[in-house]
Formats: C-alpha cells, sequence, structure tokens
C-alpha cells in the first residue's frame, strides 16, 4: 500500500513534494514522471501532510490524510506584520474572570486549534484533562495548598521565593491565588517518559492561550497547580491521570470581567548577532 497517490493529470512535476518532506522519503528519478514514496517511506512517514499542503495543483493525497480532509488556505484571512504583531503583544494573563461557565463546545473548539501545535517527531503525544466548576476545583485548590505547606517545611527557600506563605494566608483570607476562581482548568498531560511531550505540551496550551480571545475567553498559565500535579501525590492520585502520564502544563480559562486598554511595554531582548 503506497502512503500517497498523485493525480497524473494534475501534477507538474515542479518536485516541491521532494523538497519539502522533512524525513527526505519522497524521490522522483524521472522529471517527467510523477513523485513516489522512497523504498524505507512507509516505515518513516511520520504524516505530518507537508507534501499534501506544499502541492499547488492537489496532486498530491496523502493514504491516511485525503485531499479533501485538508481545507484550503484563505490568503484573505493572513495576518499583516502590523496586526499579527499588536496580536502577539495584546496578550494578557486573565487573572479575573466572570462568574460564567464556558460552554463545551467553545472549549472543544479552544482544543482543536491547540492540537496544531508542532510536536517533535509529529508524535502529537498531547492528551487533555477539562476540569469544571468550583465545586470540583476547591478541593484541588486545598490540595494545592497542602503542598505549599509541604513546601514550606521541606524547602523554604524555593517557597519563600514564589511567595507561598502569603499564597497560603490570603487562601485564609478567602483569595484564590491558585485558580484566580476560573470556572475552567485545562491540564496538558501525557506519557512522562516520552521526551518530546514538556515541550508539545508547553507549545499546545500556548497555541490555546493565544486562540482563547478570539472566542472573547481569557486565560492564564496555572503554575502552582501545574507544580502540585507534577510533584504532589495527593493532587496526582484526585487528577487520575492514566497510568505512566504527567502533568505538562495546566491552563485557567474562562470569561474575563475586563478588557485591557493598552499594550504594556518589556524589557529590551538581549541579542548576539554573529
Amino acid at each position: 500500500m503506497s502512503i500517497f497517490v498523485i493525480d497524473p493529470d494534475k501534477c507538474q512535476h515542479d518536485g516541491l513534494c521532494v523538497a519539502e518532506c522533512p524525513l527526505a522519503i519522497i524521490e522522483m528519478p524521472d522529471p517527467q514522471a510523477p513523485p513516489r514514496p522512497t523504498a524505507e517511506a512507509l516505515e518513516l512517514c511520520i504524516n505530518c501532510g507537508h507534501c499534501a499542503a506544499i502541492c499547488p495543483h492537489g496532486a498530491l493525497s496523502l493514504a491516511a490524510m485525503p485531499l479533501e480532509s485538508m481545507p484550503v488556505l484563505d490568503p484573505s484571512m493572513r495576518l499583516g506584520a502590523e496586526q499579527a504583531e499588536q496580536f502577539l503583544r495584546s496578550r494578557r494573563s486573565i487573572r479575573v474572570y466572570k462568574d460564567k461557565w464556558v460552554d463545551q463546545a467553545t472549549l472543544q473548539r479552544l482544543i482543536e486549534v491547540a492540537r496544531y501545535a508542532p510536536s517533535g517527531h509529529n508524535w502529537q503525544p498531547v492528551n487533555w484533562l477539562v476540569l469544571s466548576g468550583r465545586e470540583q476545583l476547591k478541593p484541588l485548590c486545598e490540595l494545592v495548598i497542602q503542598w505549599m505547606h509541604w513546601m514550606l517545611e521541606q524547602q523554604p527557600e524555593a517557597a519563600a521565593m514564589m511567595h507561598m506563605q502569603r499564597v497560603i494566608d490570603r487562601w485564609q483570607q478567602g483569595h484564590d491565588g491558585i485558580l484566580r476562581g476560573a470556572p475552567h482548568v485545562i491540564v496538558a498531560h501525557a506519557p512522562q517518559m516520552d521526551r518530546t511531550a514538556p515541550a508539545a505540551c508547553t507549545i499546545a496550551l500556548t497555541y490555546l492561550e493565544l486562540m482563547a480571545p478570539s472566542l472573547n475567553l481569557g486565560a492564564c498559565w496555572a503554575g502552582f497547580f501545574n507544580a502540585a500535579a507534577m510533584f504532589f501525590p495527593p493532587l496526582q492520585k484526585a487528577l487520575a491521570l492514566p497510568a505512566g502520564h504527567t502533568s505538562f502544563g495546566a491552563m485557567m480559562v474562562g470569561y474575563p470581567k475586563t478588557r485591557y486598554q493598552r499594550l504594556p511595554l518589556r524589557k529590551e531582548p538581549p541579542i548576539t548577532w554573529r
């Protein structure tokens, strides 16, 4: 079985698919004949879709990714440089949320976009856990507070650096410094031994966070929550991730109470030119 099919009537023998294949498993020994898979193609193909995506003639269809399943890019929707810069600079960590749930279809759309984030060898190891509602999230926050107490006793310098005592004190006063009252938390988890998983989960959550404002949502990295999810057995037990999995990132999600109006500055980037 071939990994792809070429339409000979559409193929222009331009070699774009050969040049773009990251594994170099497409060849065109005869410039007058359509490209073909190499002998090891079936074993090495990572189904990235580059070959089909690059062809301007729609001549190549992957067995695992039929051409009709791949939407055509709309040039009119491409961001200009100024739009892209404002979009990226306007990203804010949202820490004040409305007391309003996000419907499941919208959260699903967030994750659907996030799954297109790059991953090493296109392994796509990211799994998702969506936690919703204060009645479920508050007990998890309390477990994070327990972890902070443990940190104060066992690793006081690290706890002091992250102001954990202050977070505990404010929690006791009724202020949620763990999940900020967000109605949802989305956890990206993967097999702990997968070396591509930390980066893949981080990039996927970044995609999710950047997509959120277009759906009128806000998001914020749940750093305390994720640290406890990685290292504190009681929280790990409560999350009940699949055996061998660990959390590599968690994101608060909800409707923001307010909207930002300006673009804050950041320090100048230290660059070495060579």
